[in-house]
């Protein structure tokens, strides 16, 4: 169970959104977009079935099914529960979050303190296992069902073939994705709660939130959305489902896309759990050099244009699932699928991400500075400088013999190709540091400048200078 979570061709817009954008409901010209885009990518890739759900301003807005969820199905249910496998890592991490709340254990314990017979189980921390940097072999990287998933499995069964065998690298100096080191951390959420994980998410998290929610294991049968898959573009088949026990803590859970997304609801209101556990879900992890990673507890995070988000897919045998959420825009996006081919999944979310957030404003202050950069710049190849753009100290500089310097060398080189700004603005010294990159035939100049604070900022440098 490879994790897909390349982010989809989204297009992450630069700043939050009002609350009265947010807040809108879907409308029906929404409606007909959102059905079309789900019809052209099922008819597109061959998917059988899709399920959506949209949060907009904290609210569901939108949920709706599609298409063929099994062979005995006859009309898609917007309650059937999908397989959204990996995605219910995020759950698994929450569950050895509220057991720290508890004060029943530490996620800087060490595995050891609690499973014996781990590799290097004294060497690994319990958050360790939830961001991918144990070191334990993963047990599912093929994006299909091997030869051994024919066959029942336990935990225990999984921790003594993949577990104990000797680690990939020194916990904490790599990220790699594991699903191993999540059967361990349900394995310790275990034996600590007394109970089973999934009862003791359903006591914690699901009933409180309303959430439906079952074990894939027992999500089979003819009122379940059956799996599908596709060799190369051969037609498409109902895939045999895994043997019980494999996904477990790594990614055990099926239901709704309504269903996950009150819990996404949960994560942008910072309910349910406190909001210090949210906030270590989403803090990137660092490795033992400093160097930083998309991943925090369970959970992938970062930043597009302006936008912050938290996601996760998931992939289970003939199933596919794409889980986002803009926090601050208070917009989420679930989609569910019951195939293990194609792009659809990520596709179909990154096309309803495009129309759930609007294009916000667009900040013109740095193209107005580089069009004022390059108008000096003008004045400067042909001798006709404003003074008054300067200040006291730049007026300063540009005396006649610079004038005639700049004047002279600069207009040889002929028209410029381009001028770009080659990095975002920066604070020094009271003033706004610009820099800016100018292409001729054969010859390219750096440009350092230095200019006051505000829109009407005047410049306190202009320098050129040819690059090596």
């Amino acid at each position: 169970m490879r994790l897909r979570f390349a982010i989809p061709a989204l297009a992450l817009l630069a700043a939050a959104l009002p609350a009265s954008l947010n807040a809108q409901p879907i409308t029906p010209a929404e409606v007909a977009k959102i059905d079309a885009i789900v019809a052209q990518s099922l008819s597109r890739t061959g998917v059988p079935s899709a399920s959506i759900a949209i949060v907009r301003g904290g609210e569901i807005v939108f949920s709706k099914a599609y298409g063929k969820q099994s062979e005995t199905i006859r009309t898609a249910r917007i309650d059937a529960p999908y397989q959204i496998a990996s995605v219910s890592k995020q759950f698994t991490a929450a569950a050895l979050l509220l057991l720290e709340d508890q004060g029943k254990l530490s996620l800087d314990d060490k595995v050891s303190q609690y499973l014996a017979g781990i590799s290097d189980g004294d060497k690994i921390t319990l958050r360790q296992l939830l961001n991918h940097t144990s070191g334990l072999q993963d047990y599912w990287p093929q994006d299909y069902s091997f030869a051994a998933m024919a066959t029942p499995t336990t935990p225990q069964g999984i921790v003594d073939r993949w577990a104990k065998k000797p680690l990939d690298y020194v916990p904490g100096t790599q990220w790699q994705y594991s699903n191993t080191g999540y059967v361990v951390a349900g394995m310790i959420i275990e034996k600590v709660a007394g109970m089973p994980m999934l009862d003791f998410l359903q006591k914690h998290v699901f009933k409180p939130l309303g959430m439906k929610v079952i074990s894939q294991d027992v999500a089979i049968g003819p009122n379940y959305p059956q799996g599908y898959q596709r060799f190369a573009l051969g037609p498409v088949r109902v895939e045999k489902p895994a043997a019980a026990g494999w996904l477990f803590a790594a990614g055990e859970l099926s239901m709704s896309a309504t269903d996950l997304a009150k819990w996404n609801i949960a994560r942008m209101n910072r309910s349910l759990l406190p909001a210090d556990d949210w906030a270590a879900q989403e803090t990137p992890t660092k490795l033992a050099d400093g160097s930083a990673t998309n991943y925090g507890l369970g959970v992938t995070v970062g930043t597009a244009n302006g936008h912050r988000f938290v996601e996760h897919s998931g992939e289970a045998v003939g199933f596919l699932s794409e889980n986002i959420v803009f926090p601050d825009d208070k917009v989420a996006i679930t989609v569910l699928v019951n195939s293990d081919f194609s792009n659809a999944f990520t596709a179909i979310a990154g096309q309803v991400t495009d129309l759930i957030l609007p294009p916000a404003p667009v900040d013109t202050t740095e193209a107005t500075k580089t069009a004022s950069a390059r108008k000096l710049f003008d004045m400067l190849r042909t001798g006709t400088l404003d003074r008054k753009l300067m200040t006291e100290n730049a007026n300063y500089y540009f005396t006649d013999i610079a004038l005639g310097d700049y004047r002279q060398s600069l207009t040889a080189l002929g028209e410029p190709k381009s001028f770009e700004a080659v990095r975002k603005p920066r604070a020094r010294g009271g003033f706004i540091n610009r820099n800016y990159r100018v292409v001729f035939d054969g010859q390219t100049l750096n440009i350092i400048t230095y200019s006051e604070p505000g829109e009407n900022g005047r410049f306190e440098q202009f320098l050129v200078m040819p690059t090596q």
